[in-house]
C-alpha cells in the first residue's frame, strides 16, 4: 500500500499533457537525433486484432504516437495479424476506432504483418540455406521435453542435423499444405543451452493449414511467430524505436540476432518501458474475458470495464486518457497506480469542459404555496461558473419544484444546512425558501413539503432580515424538467488488488456489488439534453454523459466520475 501511496504523490506532481516530462525513452530518441543517427524517427503501434484495447493499451499508444508527433516523425499504425485463429476483423475496426478517439491520425500509415508474408517466407528460406533454421519434427509433448527448463539446459533435437535440402524440402511441403497442422515447424538454430529460454531455438513457423485470414484467406498454410514477424516488420517499415513494455525485454536477444542475419534495410532498436498496473482493476485479456463471458458485465463496452470503448461509452474524454498517460510517466520500474489519479484526471478535465445543469435523481416534491399557481419566472443560471463565454442558461421557476430527497430531513443532525421543518435554505440561482408543512402518506413516508418563498432573494440575494442562509440546494420546476434514467457508474472492484487476499486468488470474488446503481424517473434539466455524448456535470452531484441508449423520449445518463473522491474516505 505504501508503495501504491508513493506512486499515487508521484503522478500528481507529474506535469501536465501540455508539458510532457522528461523520460528515458525521450531522452533516448534526442541523443540519437542530435548526435545524426537518425534523422527522423519512426514508431509504431501493433496490436494483435483478437480483442479490444484497455487503458493498458492507451498508454502504448499515446507513447508511440506521442513520441511521433512531438518529434515530427512517422508513427504506423500496424496490425499484427500472424495468428488467424483468434483475429477477427470486429476487433480491426474496434482497434482503428478508440486510436482515432484518443486523438491519434494513422492515415496512409495503416499496415498489417501479412502485408509481408512473402517477405518474411523468403527470409525463412533464407534462414535455411544458411544453415540457421531446420524443420522439426517432435511432437509438442517432446518439445517440451527437450526445451529444458529455467534451471537446467535444453538438449538438441534429433532433427537439428537435417541437411540443407532436406529443411528446404520439408519447409516447402509446409507451405503447400502437404502437411498436418502439429507434425512439423520451423526452428531457428540457436542455442539449446542457452539460459535465455527464448534463444533455445524459437520457432518461427507453424502450420495452419485450414486457417482462414481476414486479409489473405486461405492462400497461407504456414504462418510466421510473433517474434519472427515482428522484428522483420519493424525493419522493413524503418522503425528507429521499437517501443514495446519489460515482458519483452527477454526477447530483444532473440530480436536482435534475427535482425543482424538477414539482408534487412535497417536496424531497429528494441526499448522496453514498465507496463500499466491499476488498482481496483484487472488489465488481463483472460480475466477480461472472464467479466464478459461470465456476464458479471454488459459487454466488452460496459462503462465499468477499462476498455477503451468502455471508458468512452461512460463518457470519459480522450483528453482525461492521455493526461493519465502523461501523469504515471514511462519509466522502467514497474508499480502499481491508485485508480484515483485516474479518476483525477478525468475531473480535472471535465471541470474546465463540462457545461452545467441540475438534475434531482431521488424527486420530492415541494409546492410553494405562496407563489401564483400559472406563473413562471426564468431565472439564469451560468453554463460554466468560470467560462464566461459560454454564457447562461435559462431555468424555469414554478409553484411545483423537486428537490433531491436527501436534502430534507425531519430531524435533522447537528450541522444539516438543508431543509428542515421551519428551516430555510437557498436554491441554486433561485430564493430562499422556509418549511413550513411535511406531507407524509399513509405509510409515514414523506411525499410533499409546503414551503413558502422570500421575495427578492433570487439570484443570491440577501435576506431582506438580514438572515444568513448556510444552505444552498440544486432543484428543478416539475412541470418543466425532463425525465430520465441515470446509471451510477462506481469502481468495478471493491479491493486494491482484486484477487491477491484470497487463497484461490479468484478475483471475481472481489467484484464490487455496488458499481451499478440504476435509478429510473429522475429529474433532469432540459438543457442536459442539448449536449448529446459530451460530459455535463449535474450540480452537486458529478460529472456524467449521455449513454449510447439515450433517446429523446427516454435520455439515459452514466456518471463519468463523482465530484470528489469518496473512496479516500472508506480506505481511512
Amino acid at each position: 500500500m505504501a508503495a501504491a501511496a508513493a506512486t499515487k504523490e508521484a503522478a500528481k506532481e507529474a506535469p501536465a499533457e501540455n508539458q510532457p516530462a522528461t523520460h528515458f525513452i525521450r531522452k533516448i530518441i534526442k541523443a540519437d537525433l542530435e548526435s545524426g543517427k537518425h534523422s527522423s524517427i519512426v514508431t509504431r503501434f501493433p496490436p494483435e486484432p483478437n480483442g479490444y484495447l484497455h487503458l493498458g493499451h492507451a498508454k502504448s499508444i499515446c507513447i508511440n504516437f506521442g513520441l511521433g508527433l512531438e518529434f515530427e516523425g512517422v508513427t504506423y499504425m500496424r496490425f499484427d495479424d500472424t495468428n488467424p485463429a483468434k483475429e477477427d476483423i470486429e476487433y480491426v475496426e474496434a482497434i482503428q476506432k478508440d486510436v482515432q478517439w484518443l486523438g491519434f491520425d494513422f492515415t496512409g500509415r495503416l499496415t498489417h504483418a501479412s502485408d509481408y508474408f512473402p517477405r518474411f517466407h523468403e527470409y525463412a528460406v533464407q534462414l535455411i540455406k544458411d544453415g540457421l533454421a531446420y524443420v522439426d519434427s517432435l511432437s509438442p509433448e517432446e518439445m517440451r521435453e527437450y526445451r529444458g527448463t529455467l534451471t537446467s539446459p535444453g538438449k538438441d533435437s534429433p532433427f537439428r542435423t537435417r541437411s540443407i535440402d532436406e529443411n528446404l524440402a520439408l519447409f516447402e511441403s509446409m507451405t503447400k499444405g502437404e502437411m498436418a497442422d502439429g507434425s512439423a515447424i520451423l526452428r531457428l538454430k540457436i542455442d539449446m543451452t542457452s539460459p535465455n529460454m527464448n534463444m533455445r531455438d524459437p520457432a518461427i513457423y507453424r502450420i495452419k493449414s485450414d486457417a482462414n485470414h481476414p486479409l489473405t484467406g486461405d492462400k497461407w498454410k504456414v504462418y510466421p511467430m510473433y517474434d519472427y514477424a515482428h522484428c522483420i516488420t519493424d525493419a522493413l517499415e524503418g522503425i528507429t524505436h521499437s517501443l514495446c513494455t519489460t515482458e519483452f525485454e527477454d526477447h530483444r536477444p532473440l530480436y536482435d540476432w534475427v535482425i543482424e542475419r538477414l539482408p534487412v534495410p535497417c536496424t531497429p532498436r528494441q526499448i522496453e518501458f514498465s507496463r500499466l498496473n491499476l488498482q481496483y482493476t484487472v488489465l488481463s485479456k483472460r480475466k477480461l474475458i472472464q467479466l464478459v463471458t461470465e456476464k458479471h458485465v454488459s459487454g466488452w463496452d460496459d462503462p465499468r470495464m477499462p476498455t477503451l470503448c468502455g471508458l468512452r461509452r461512460r463518457g470519459v474524454p480522450p483528453a482525461a486518457v492521455r493526461l493519465f498517460v502523461d501523469r504515471v510517466g514511462v519509466s522502467k520500474a514497474e508499480g502499481t497506480i491508485d485508480l484515483s489519479v485516474f479518476e483525477d484526471c478525468i475531473r480535472q478535465t471535465l471541470e474546465t469542459e463540462a457545461p452545467r445543469a441540475m438534475a434531482v435523481l431521488k424527486p420530492l416534491r415541494v409546492t410553494i404555496t405562496t407563489w401564483p399557481e400559472d406563473e413562471v419566472e426564468m431565472l439564469e443560471g451560468a453554463v460554466h461558473p468560470k467560462r464566461p463565454e459560454l454564457g447562461v442558461r435559462k431555468v424555469p421557476f414554478s409553484r411545483t419544484l423537486l428537490i433531491e430527497r436527501t436534502d430534507f430531513e425531519e430531524e435533522p443532525p447537528k450541522k444539516f444546512f438543508r431543509l428542515k421543518p421551519g428551516g430555510e435554505v437557498r436554491l441554486r440561482f433561485g430564493y430562499v425558501l422556509q418549511c413550513d408543512e411535511v406531507i407524509k402518506d399513509d405509510e409515514g413516508e414523506v411525499v410533499e413539503l409546503k414551503c413558502s418563498h422570500v421575495p427578492g432573494t433570487a439570484g443570491g440575494k440577501p435576506h431582506p432580515e438580514g438572515r444568513k442562509v448556510k444552505g444552498i440546494i440544486h432543484w428543478l420546476s416539475e412541470p418543466h424538467a425532463a425525465r430520465g434514467e441515470v446509471r451510477l457508474y462506481d469502481r468495478l472492484f471493491s479491493a486494491p488488488s482484486p484477487g491477491s487476499s484470497h487463497e484461490d486468488g479468484d478475483f471475481r470474488r472481489d467484484l464490487n456489488p455496488q458499481s451499478l446503481e440504476v435509478i429510473e424517473d429522475c429529474a433532469i434539466e432540459t438543457s442536459a439534453l442539448e449536449y448529446d455524448g459530451q460530459g455535463i456535470q449535474f450540480e452537486r452531484t458529478g460529472y456524467f454523459a449521455a449513454d449510447q441508449e439515450s433517446t429523446a423520449e427516454k435520455p439515459v445518463f452514466n456518471r463519468v466520475v463523482t465530484l470528489r473522491d469518496g473512496w479516500a474516505k472508506v480506505q481511512k
